[in-house]
């Protein structure tokens, strides 16, 4: 078989195994291994995956993943998301639309000690979805906000994918995270503005008067110190030099283990479960990572993405058009992936030919830009039809809480922020130093 017939069977048999829903490390492995064994053999096979498995888990960088994991898990289970989400709207109970508005800044506050976007669009939504039902939001303007917010758990930092990335590509965590900080603020400020002027192009979804309680109270403010205290410990540790980024998430899980004591709301139960979570949300990862190993080990064997690289810079497009095809691509492929496998998968092949090419600054800022880019891009997967796996974990827990809500019309609450991402990737792909202009202020 040709090179070119050998990589199209990879990805046919990676489609076929997800098609029939086997587990998208399993389909990744399965296809890597078959094209693998077609063009060197069983015994190379072996010797590869003897080694591989303890190479990548012997990397002290993917210890972060879990910490922030656990960080996130401690602060869903210790309450701390009802105290963001109500502190949040109080700020926001003047607007129109406040209560979807304060939906959003308590998943950009919650993302800020997650890092993760199914677990901060389910645990807001635990706690906003019936406060906004109780006030008259409509089915279709709750469940979209909810989804939208959740993607900004992997917008602002600490992200899961970007430490992946960072790891794939060898760069620096920290100066990453402090690429991604602008980025994830306007991705917040979005949203709530296309909640504005959604609220009043189409009226009905959201109440005309609001009796919510306007008075910001010692509660409420004492309520979101532990966050704010953790996010400044955290993160001014990590960018001051006190602490490497796995050091800063050890410290932050520890925080917010203490933070949730004090909350007590955190019972031997909830504990238990808090690290059971993390082990399963862990182990997934860990077997993503294998399975794109291996399917990428593959696809390196048959010189075709070397060879598409070099036809790609033959062509002489321009370098940010190769970059919005490639962005595009990666809302396709969120049709039918998850944000990790999309990475995980395409990075070993699109980073190579993204730094051979002239984007007019150095090598370090067009790779934290790309990144920055791929991150905004697969958040958007998160949101779009016909998968969107942000908006079948609120709509489901919608359902879930007797509010049968359509799964039609969660999809249409989303699109006024598909809107968004469009305006603000674009902004993002013509404009690189909005994302790299606080790098300047970093040594």
């Amino acid at each position: 078989m040709s090179p070119i017939e050998i990589c199209g069977l990879i990805f046919g048999v990676m489609l076929v195994l997800m098609a029939v829903r086997a587990p998208i490390s399993v389909a990744m492995a399965a296809a890597g291994a078959l094209g693998y064994v077609l063009q060197a053999g069983w015994l190379p096979l072996s010797s590869f995956l003897n080694t591989q498995a303890f190479a990548r888990f012997a990397s002290y960088d993917l210890s972060v993943i879990p910490l922030f994991i656990l960080m996130g898990q401690f602060a869903t289970q210790g309450g701390i998301s009802k105290a963001l989400f109500q502190f949040a709207s109080v700020v926001m109970s003047r607007f129109k639309g406040g209560l979807a508005m304060a939906a959003v800044m308590a998943c950009a506050a919650f993302g800020a000690i997650c890092g993760s976007s199914v677990a901060t669009a389910a645990t807001i939504t635990s706690v906003a979805l019936p406060e906004m039902k109780r006030h008259g939001y409509s089915g279709r303007l709750s469940t979209g906000t909810l989804a939208a917010g959740g993607t900004l758990g992997i917008l602002i930092p600490p992200s899961v994918p970007l430490v992946i990335y960072a790891i794939l590509t060898e760069q620096n965590i920290a100066k990453l995270f402090a690429a991604a900080m602008i980025p994830g603020i306007i991705a917040m400020l979005g949203y709530m503005v296309a909640i504005a002027i959604y609220v009043r192009v189409v009226p009905g979804h959201a109440p005309e008067h609001d009796d919510m309680q306007t008075k910001l109270t010692r509660d409420a403010v004492v309520g979101v110190l532990p966050m704010l205290a953790i996010f400044f410990i955290v993160f001014g540790g990590i960018y001051g030099g006190f602490f490497t980024p796995t050091e800063g998430a050890a410290v932050g899980t520890f925080a917010t283990f203490l933070a949730a004591l004090a909350k007590r709301e955190m019972t031997k139960a909830k504990f238990m479960q808090c690290f059971l979570a993390t082990a399963e949300a862990s182990a997934m990862i860990f077997l993503i990572f294998l399975g794109a190993d291996l399917m990428n080990a593959a696809l390196a064997l048959t010189q075709v993405p070397n060879a598409l690289a070099q036809a790609v810079s033959g062509w002489g497009l321009s370098p940010y058009i190769v970059v919005a095809c490639i962005l595009l691509l990666y809302v396709v492929l969120g049709a039918v992936m998850d944000e990790l496998s999309m990475i995980l998968l395409t990075i070993p092949i699109f980073f190579p030919m993204i730094m051979a090419m002239d984007f007019g600054m150095s090598k370090e800022y067009t790779a934290i830009w790309f990144g920055i880019m791929v991150l905004m891009t697969v958040g958007f997967g998160m949101l779009a039809p016909p998968v969107g796996l942000n908006v079948y974990v609120v709509n489901g827990m919608a359902n879930g809480q007797g509010h049968n809500i359509p799964i039609a019309e969660s999809y249409r609450g989303v699109m006024p922020f598909l809107i968004a991402d469009t305006l603000r990737t674009t902004m993002l792909l013509i404009f690189p130093m909005i994302s790299l202009w606080v790098l300047q202020f970093m040594t």
